[in-house]
């Protein structure tokens, strides 16, 4: 047995199968099948764990695991789900030889998310792509839907593109100082989704902060952890806390971000050189909206008239148990209403790369958010995560309907600036 069958065996054997996590499992609830549940696939981890090869069924159901950590939420005996989950996927990248077409697909997004400049590079061809039409004429076509799934679900997930504003280095406190964070500016959030670093950063300065925005940093490794890519997470993850090191807060806006910067201490805990240093980087990491909720409130909040749909982001709510936080940030903001949608607890079907490579379940669990959404009546989504911002706006695209979509930080950038409710529906 290897010394990762040594680590996954005693985490195997907590699971009771009591069940308590079936109605917490997005695929269970779709599927009903036992193997697609958490305990199900634990069954079959064990079984790996036994000598069972790891064949093309057993693999499709992990697969099919979103890596939404409600499981982990929900289990009263305290299973680390995602730490097998994690191992395993590991595991399936090293023993398990995928098809061409699908090794070649998810080169692609691992050659292409993870890096900021090149997601910068497809920028442009990208906004001319959208503002010819081109788009609408091919998803009339279905061409691409024939070529690939993969590259269709990546084609109708993409946002509509404006100009990126270039932060600076560093953003100066308004007022007062009363901190010096730095701030991780992320790669999809960074190019897709500028507007809401932008926000961040403003936020952060009007409530007393210097922010400090790293020129060196890069990916901080969550899709590739969470997909089995060990290796290269951890090259990210050793890059993202040498950029930070000279600051005592790091501020995060994006869900799937936190949660891995927040797990480094354990994915280096046995690098001899690394493990004290990614320790001290975890400790000090924070998301925007815990991070504001431990500092207070000081700058005045101006009325925001308008009402609002909170989303939890599957890696804020689950992986990091912030739930109160937002809500509390959008509460003590004048005039501005917040809406539940049902089934908050039920991933909306993004879960990093996860729309990219099952796009039939995830469109399956983003039809059941967007009809949530809908159900609440709300004029403004509001979510903390910029996969779930896509893939919420695309379900309810597909649907015919409009909503709206922003960041929690830009509920706050338009509320402290005295803007009102217009930046938000621009």
């Amino acid at each position: 047995m290897t010394s990762r069958d040594e680590e996954l065996r005693p985490l195997v054997d907590d699971c009771v199968h009591c069940g308590f996590c079936l109605p917490t499992c997005p695929t269970y609830v779709l599927w009903g099948e036992e193997m697609d549940s958490p305990r199900g696939r634990i069954h079959l981890m064990g079984q790996h764990l036994e000598g069972e090869p790891l064949g093309l069924p057993m693999v499709e159901h992990f697969d099919r695991c979103l890596g939404c950590m409600a499981c982990v939420t929900a289990c009263p005996s305290g299973v680390r789900y995602d730490r097998l989950i994690e191992q395993t996927r590991a595991q399936v990248e090293r023993e398990h030889s995928r098809p061409a077409g699908e090794r070649a697909v998810r080169e692609l997004i691992f050659r292409l998310f993870p890096y900021p400049r090149r997601l910068h590079a497809l920028r442009g061809p990208l906004r001319l792509y959208q503002r010819t039409g081109l788009d609408r004429l091919v998803e009339r076509t279905g061409v691409l839907e024939r070529l690939s799934p993969a590259l269709a679900a990546m084609e109708r997930l993409a946002p509509p593109l404006g100009r990126a504003p270039r932060l600076p280095e560093r953003v100066a406190a308004r007022g007062g100082r009363r901190a010096t964070v730095g701030m991780l500016t992320g790669c999809v959030q960074r190019e897709f989704f500028p507007g809401v670093n932008a926000a961040t950063a403003r936020v952060l300065a009007m409530e007393g902060c210097d922010v400090v925005i790293p020129r060196g940093q890069g990916c901080c490794g969550a899709l590739s952890v969470h997909s089995g890519r060990q290796e290269e997470g951890l090259r990210f993850a050793r890059r993202t806390i040498a950029a930070f090191e000279s600051v005592d807060v790091v501020v995060v806006n994006a869900a799937g971000c936190g949660s891995v910067m927040k797990e480094y201490r354990e994915l280096l805990a046995g690098d001899p050189v690394w493990a004290a240093r990614a320790e001290a980087f975890s400790r000090k990491t924070r998301d925007l909206a815990e991070f504001l909720v431990e500092l207070g409130p000081r700058a005045e909040r101006h009325p925001v008239p308008v009402t609002v749909a909170y989303h939890d982001a599957c890696h804020l709510s689950h992986a990091q148990g912030i739930r109160v936080q937002p809500r509390a940030l959008l509460a003590g903001i004048p005039e501005l209403t917040v809406r539940e949608i049902a089934d908050p607890d039920i991933c909306c079907g993004s879960a990093g790369t996860y729309n990219l490579l099952q796009p039939e379940a995830a469109a399956q669990l983003g039809d059941r958010k967007a009809a949530g959404v809908r159900d609440t009546g709300a004029e403004l989504l509001v979510a903390a995560n910029p996969g779930c911002s896509m893939q919420i706006a695309t379900a309810l695209r597909r649907r015919g309907e409009e909503i709206a979509v922003a960041h929690t930080a830009q509920v706050l950038d338009a509320s402290l600036r005295g803007l009102g409710r217009g930046p938000l529906f621009r």
